[in-house]
């Protein structure tokens, strides 16, 4: 009887290891690949619990997920002959894990022929391009057509390894260190040369508007001086007119005159030791002298 337990026990045992053995779970962002003597027999990329030939079949499995690829920065020669450092990285993910398998088997070495096209990708664009246009690449829509067309291109390339390319983005342009000064210096000329046109341009707007003033205010000086003579001119002819009118007769135009006599003779007279010589025909010189 004792016997007869532990057979059963051993072939429990058994039972358990053939079981746990015949199953394999797919997670959400998994392919599973079984293989069976080295050969791809089956691909899974739903989730779920699956079944194999235990102790013969093997499961690999490969990630769903998009992975990033930093490619290292490599340099590329422009329309114009000029070397430029381009630094970029790519998404990728698997489509199909049993070419992927057949084609490069590893996730390293899907990554090395990636960086192989991405970089013929990347000369071709760059080689239909002038340095000056890069540098000054400023449009997001013209961005987005380069980077397109380079995806569009290593995703042609990758399909035979069984992976798609989502997008290549360039991070940034370099320029090598030979390059670097003479292309500063150029740009420095070029901002000088457009800030001494603006000042230009400023300095003669300016003399425009300071003519344009110099002439209103001489308009309306002149206008102010013409004014005011005009002015004058009615005032005096007023006081001429109000003066006429007061002296209209004999009398009050003798006693006008006496009055001018008097006032010139009071400011002849200030100080001292003052002689006043008289014509004696002056009608001062009758008043003083008592003969009028």
């Amino acid at each position: 009887m004792k016997k007869g337990y532990i057979i059963v026990f051993i072939l429990a045992l058994v039972l358990i290891v053939v079981a746990a053995n015949a199953f394999y779970v797919v997670e959400e962002n998994q392919y599973a690949c079984v293989f069976r003597f080295q050969e791809i027999v089956q691909t899974k990329g739903k989730p779920g619990l699956n079944v194999k030939i235990p102790f013969i079949d093997e499961v690999k499995y490969y990630t769903k997920a998009t992975m990033l690829y930093d490619i290292p920065p490599s340099e590329v020669i422009t329309l114009d002959k000029q070397n430029m450092t381009v630094d970029c990285y790519i998404l990728w993910q698997i489509s199909d894990p049993q070419q992927f398998y057949r084609s490069v088997g590893t996730v390293s070495e899907a990554e090395v022929r990636l960086d192989a096209s991405t970089y013929s990708a990347l000369k071709r664009a760059m080689g239909q391009l002038a340095q000056a246009d890069i540098i000054n690449l400023e449009d997001g829509a013209k961005r987005n057509e380069i980077y397109e067309s380079i995806a569009a291109t290593v995703d042609k390339d990758a399909v035979g390894y069984g992976i798609h390319v989502l997008d290549v983005k360039i991070k940034q342009f370099d320029l090598p260190e030979s390059n670097l000064n003479a292309v500063y210096n150029r740009m420095i000329s070029e901002r000088n040369q457009m800030a001494e046109k603006f000042t230009a341009d400023g300095n003669y707007d300016a003399s425009i508007i300071r003519n344009e003033v110099d002439k209103q205010v001489n308009i309306l000086i002149s206008d102010a001086k013409a004014q005011a003579a005009k002015l004058e001119a009615e005032g005096e002819a007023e006081y001429m007119r109000l003066l006429a009118e007061a002296y209209n007769s004999k009398d009050k135009r003798e006693f006008y005159e006496f009055t001018l006599a008097l006032d010139a003779l009071a400011k002849s007279l200030t100080g001292e030791d003052k002689t006043v010589i008289l014509d004696k025909d002056s009608e001062l010189a009758k008043i003083l002298m008592g003969t009028k």
